[in-house]
């Protein structure tokens, strides 16, 4: 075994998929690129996922309690990390980067058409975020795209470093 400096411990421990996270607040709708979030419960489904106070993010999901997480495929991860490196403050994000808003069911913020699934999403738990700038949040509609079969997703490993979904698997288990 050898030292492995802290600051490294979130490469080993990446929580899953990098996602874009959609806000709306006073007429206007954001995108950022997340990637840390995690499953609390399943039924109803529950996410937990940190936003910096320093997105501009941050405050839309603080005041308005809403979002859309939703989920691209291998084929956006070059988009997916340019609206990363900029802030929604300066950038019209979906027009910048060719994205399209597609209107929500339950939740003013847009979906992204481009995504292979798309949540809808309220603020369930606000008890981390002062804390933690964790938001526990609840799927209230989930949206799939037939169209995209088998998307392979992106996972951050730190430093522009990128994993891409791999080969299937399948074991016995006794979950359903």
């Amino acid at each position: 075994m050898k030292n492995l400096p802290l600051s490294k411990v979130y490469q080993l421990l990446e929580p899953g998929p990098v996602v874009l996270l959609t806000t709306a607040r006073k007429g206007r709708a954001n995108v950022m690129t997340m990637s840390w979030h995690m499953m609390v419960e399943f039924e109803p489904p529950l996410v937990a996922c940190v936003v910096s106070s320093a997105n501009h993010s941050f405050a839309a999901l603080r005041a308005t309690k809403e979002c859309v997480i939703a989920v691209p495929a291998l084929n956006l991860a070059p988009k997916v990390v340019e609206v990363g490196n900029c802030s929604g403050r300066d950038v019209e994000k979906f027009e910048r980067f060719g994205l399209t808003p597609a209107p929500a069911e339950r939740v003013a913020p847009p979906l992204v058409a481009e995504c292979f699934a798309n949540l809808e999403c309220k603020v369930a738990d606000t008890r981390f975020v002062n804390q933690y700038n964790l938001f526990v949040l609840e799927v209230l509609k989930a949206w799939i795209d037939p169209a995209q079969k088998h998307p392979k997703t992106v996972h951050h490993h730190g430093y522009g470093r990128f994993a891409v979904d791999g080969e299937m698997i399948k074991l016995k288990s006794r979950m359903r």
